[in-house]
């Protein structure tokens, strides 16, 4: 029996066409058929004859427009256009080690197997059915693990400029969070700095638990803004399954930037600064999809990248986005060009997690430390002008050698957790004179 119903559930899964109809003609590198109106709606996807794919961008009354979503020299009016129920993103476990498109593809060559369909959820979530933030994750970078810790359904945002380290710090929270399964979403990344991170930088424990969704910077702009949305609809079917899912989205930027071009291109206008006024809108659903899950379900935990031109965190998305997390960590350039990786400027750094995610102890050592690291801030440019000499004074003295011994804590590679790091952080802090 169990057999039988298995045959039956993939044979009424077996995708279809419907919807059918034919182009009608191409306007200003949309799409335009006619016929279709019952059970379409804005952003639906439709395959068109020749295998490219094309999303709803508007309708009327007799017709739709459609934006494709590759190269459309090769067609002509007359090409069949249908809605194919295959387009949907139907995650399965399978999938764990592979890497996807925007639409789960696989990119590998390899078949790929497909799960249950799925009904993606369209309004907003209830708040009060959602669990509060989990428990503490240990992440094995002692600077989160004690000053910014990371809680199980947090969702918190990780700024810096280019160069910095960012998407290293993503691989290495991947391998250090011990989550079920790891979403890793690279959107608008070079083509071959794909490749060199899936095949050599990712080691084989953490690939064999994540799913990797990329849309390369070669993409159509149409594709890398739903490569975010196919991420969250992965993260979303396993979360349902009481998984604790990571998810990982370098970068949160360039999601941004692909939806400013689709809107731009849509509107027939150019915009190369600022966004259109719903992104904070498509964002904030987007976040709100991450985090905590209801009762019976798992977590999305999410470390979102946000590439900042010239480290301003006050530029329109930096702005936006940081509104809507539970915390930001900030990579600093000046750090990274000193060699000390990662480059996490701490005093600029929060975790909303804060004070619930450490006990009384904890607490205390975190107040001290910023402390400690706040007058060093002072002391150092002083000294840098010859105002302060070492030797001259010893609570300064004292101040200066914790402080130091405290970065080069950040980068040590022999603290796996939480309570090792904050044994060894407590030690450093006593030597400090206030």
């Amino acid at each position: 029996m169990t057999q039988f119903a298995a045959m039956t559930r993939s044979i009424r899964e077996i995708p279809q066409k419907s919807h059918l109809t034919t182009l009608r003609r191409i306007e200003e590198g949309l799409l335009v058929a006619h016929g279709l109106r019952q059970d379409i709606g804005v952003g639906d996807v439709f395959s068109i004859e020749g295998g490219t794919r094309a999303e709803v961008t508007s309708l009327s009354q007799d017709e739709i427009k459609l934006a494709p979503f590759g190269a459309i020299n090769r067609l002509a009016p007359g090409a069949y256009i249908w809605k194919d129920s295959s387009n949907s993103i139907r995650p399965d476990t399978s999938w764990l080690g592979r890497v996807v498109n925007a639409f789960g593809d696989p990119m590998d060559g390899q078949a790929l197997s497909a799960g249950p369909l799925r009904l993606v959820p369209t309004g907003h979530r209830n708040a009060l059915s959602r669990r509060s933030l989990g428990t503490r994750l240990d992440t094995g970078q002692p600077a989160i693990d004690t000053m910014l810790p990371l809680v199980k359904g947090q969702r918190i945002g990780l700024f810096a400029g280019s160069g910095v380290g960012k998407t290293s710090l993503l691989n290495a929270l991947a391998s250090g969070i011990k989550a079920d399964v790891i979403v890793f979403a690279m959107i608008g990344e070079r083509g071959h700095e794909l490749a060199s991170f899936i095949n050599h930088t990712m080691d084989a424990e953490t690939r064999s638990r994540c799913i990797c969704v990329a849309a390369t910077a070669d993409c159509s702009a149409l594709e890398r803004r739903r490569a975010a949305q196919a991420s969250i609809d992965i993260a979303e079917h396993f979360k349902e399954q009481g998984k604790h899912v990571l998810i990982l989205m370098d970068s949160l930027t360039r999601w941004a930037e692909a939806h400013r071009q689709v809107q731009a291109s849509q509107a027939g206008t150019t915009i190369t600064t600022g966004f259109p006024a719903n992104t904070g809108q498509d964002l904030a659903r987007m976040m709100e999809r991450l985090g905590p899950g209801s009762a019976g379900q798992g977590d999305i935990t999410a470390v979102l990248s946000v590439l900042v031109a010239g480290s301003d965190m006050d530029e329109p998305l930096a702005d936006m986005v940081r509104g809507m997390l539970d915390g930001h960590i900030i990579l600093d350039r000046e750090i990274a060009e000193s060699g000390r990786f990662p480059a996490i400027d701490v005093l600029k750094s929060v975790s909303r997690s804060l004070p619930q995610a450490a006990n009384a102890d904890e607490n205390a050592v975190i107040m001290q430390v910023r402390k400690i690291l706040a007058a060093a801030s002072r002391i150092a440019p002083l000294r840098d002008a010859g105002l302060a000499v070492e030797g001259e004074n010893a609570q300064t003295d004292s101040v200066m050698k914790a402080a130091d011994a405290i970065d080069t804590m950040w980068s040590a590679r022999d603290l796996p957790d939480a309570t090792t790091s904050f044994a060894r952080l407590s030690s450093l802090c006593s030597a400090a004179r206030f």
